[in-house]
């Protein structure tokens, strides 16, 4: 089985910078040897890759889900919209669209978890807003929640 939990986003852009920052402080931890952490920065279709490898999918992202900002959005299996109507992704190019691939060719995880905070500010920036960084520990508390769940169906080490 393998399980992978993809940080997305873009740095440079304030808030979209949460899914990658997230991922750096989940890659401190300890993890079985098969759990794979990718910083997935805005690598767009390169991603497509761990989609489809994916038995078990965790995506960290700013998710604008017009909620206030801060919120965390935790979206799971078929709640998660697999078309451009809906752009839950703040970045370039739609996260949606490449679900949508990996579905259309039959390589889809079993489990797909989406998890982030609705932004505030998508601004050039290089810093997380104050409403977002508050909000970090609690998306890693539960994206390590969620792995480390998912890490014991794995065979021990």
């Amino acid at each position: 089985m393998e399980i992978i939990a993809l940080g997305i986003g873009n740095i440079l852009c304030q808030d979209e910078g949460l899914g990658v920052k997230a991922m750096h402080e989940l890659m401190e931890k300890e993890w079985h040897p098969e759990i794979e952490l990718v910083d997935g920065a805005c690598d767009g279709l390169l991603l497509l890759e761990y989609v489809e490898r994916a038995d078990r999918l965790l995506v960290i992202d700013a998710i604008n889900a017009n909620e206030a900002p801060g919120t965390i959005v935790q979206i799971e299996d078929d709640e998660v919209p697999m078309y451009t109507g809906v752009r839950l992704s703040t970045h370039q190019g739609s996260f949606q669209e490449l679900l949508l691939l990996a579905k259309l060719r039959e390589r889809f995880p079993k489990k797909l978890v989406l998890l982030g905070v609705q932004p505030e500010s998508i601004d050039w920036g290089l810093e997380l807003t104050d409403c977002i960084a508050e909000q970090m520990p609690e998306v890693v508390r539960r994206a390590e929640e969620i792995l480390r769940g998912w890490e014991k169906e794995l065979p021990a080490q």
